[in-house]
């Protein structure tokens, strides 16, 4: 079940005073909110990442960015 600390933890709190404990628990729950977020985000991150990998290894991206470099090849020589 739950260890002996939790349970200490729970009396110590039911002392606090009303609004004391709706900030902690405003807080815990804060906490735990900003973790998933970041996460989630992290997660999010590696996906893009894997996928900008597998991108730029496949030969018809890089087929497509070949043919857009020689597109914009006059462009460059000017200096734009």
């Amino acid at each position: 079940m739950f260890s002996s600390d939790l349970v200490q933890l729970e009396q110590v709190i039911n002392t606090l005073p009303r609004e004391e404990q709706l900030w902690l628990v405003e807080r815990i729950i804060h906490n735990l909110r900003v973790g998933s977020s970041k996460d989630w985000l992290t997660q999010q991150i590696s996906d893009f990442e894997q996928q900008l990998a597998a991108m730029a290894s496949d030969p018809e991206i890089q087929k497509e960015l070949e043919i857009i470099d020689q597109a914009f090849a006059i462009a460059e020589m000017d200096g734009l």
